[in-house]
């Protein structure tokens, strides 16, 4: 990946996805654009990936704001150039409600966020990928979006429809040297994780196969190896990081 230049969304938390995918893909070579709604934390990451000799910038960016969007990926060009690795990270799960109880307003900010972010994302990046013949798109999904999840159908919504984009993306882009590919997670130890009640924690892990968490490092090496010309015949896959939580158990 040396001298590729990447963006990852939802890259602001201290134990959180996005920082270590941008930390990985730093590591390997890449100068990353680092999006995130809260810009402090994004810039302590963008400062933790010129540390390790790459160049870095931070951008607040809500990915459900069009322009705002329009307005980060024009800053990205002008500061690092074309993006060459996008990975859509960023989401929000928020909405709890059954469908009888689920308001209009919170279906759709989950749907934006999650989803309708993701696609103003990929128009930004698109077409320079085509013209440069090479690209890599890879959206983080979540396994309420193969599984379903009670009371989340905004958040399952949003993440199956991911899936479903991604395997456009990959269709639309196969002939111009693009790849797109999902990563399905289940249960990763995260700060929203660690946010749960112990009892919780528990009760979750224990409907893991594994009976253990995965960590942001495990999502970090599946993201470079998708992004990286090792995995250049993977397109339009599903890869479920998930434990096995996704397999049926008596």
């Amino acid at each position: 990946m040396e001298e590729k230049i990447c963006f990852v969304s939802g890259a602001a938390r201290g134990r959180g996805n996005g920082r270590s995918i941008a930390l990985r893909l730093a590591k390997k070579g890449a100068d990353v654009a680092v999006a995130d709604i809260r810009y402090e934390e994004a810039k302590s990451v963008a400062d933790e990936i010129k540390n390790l000799g790459r160049k870095a910038i931070a951008i607040r960016m809500d990915v459900s704001i069009y322009d705002e969007v329009t307005a980060g990926f024009d800053q990205i060009k002008k500061e690092l150039g074309d993006v060459d690795i996008l990975v859509n990270n960023a989401a929000i799960m928020t909405n709890f409600a059954t469908i009888s109880n689920m308001k209009k307003e919170a279906w759709t900010k989950e749907i934006a966020v999650n989803l309708t972010g993701a696609f103003y994302c990929v128009k930004q990046v698109f077409d320079t990928m085509v013209a440069k013949k090479w690209g890599r798109i890879i959206n983080i999904s979540s396994v309420a979006g193969t599984l379903g999840g009670y009371g989340q159908s905004s958040y399952s919504a949003s993440k199956a429809g991911l899936i479903g984009l991604t395997k456009t993306i990959a269709l639309e882009g196969a002939r111009f040297g693009i790849t797109a590919n999902a990563v399905t997670l289940g249960i990763i130890g995260t700060d929203a994780f660690y946010d749960l009640a112990e009892k919780a924690r528990t009760s979750i892990i224990n409907r893991v196969p594994m009976r253990k968490e995965g960590s942001p490092e495990d999502v970090a090496s599946m993201v470079a190896f998708l992004a990286s010309d090792e995995a250049k015949y993977i397109n339009g896959a599903n890869v479920m990081l998930t434990g096995g939580l996704d397999l049926f158990v008596i």
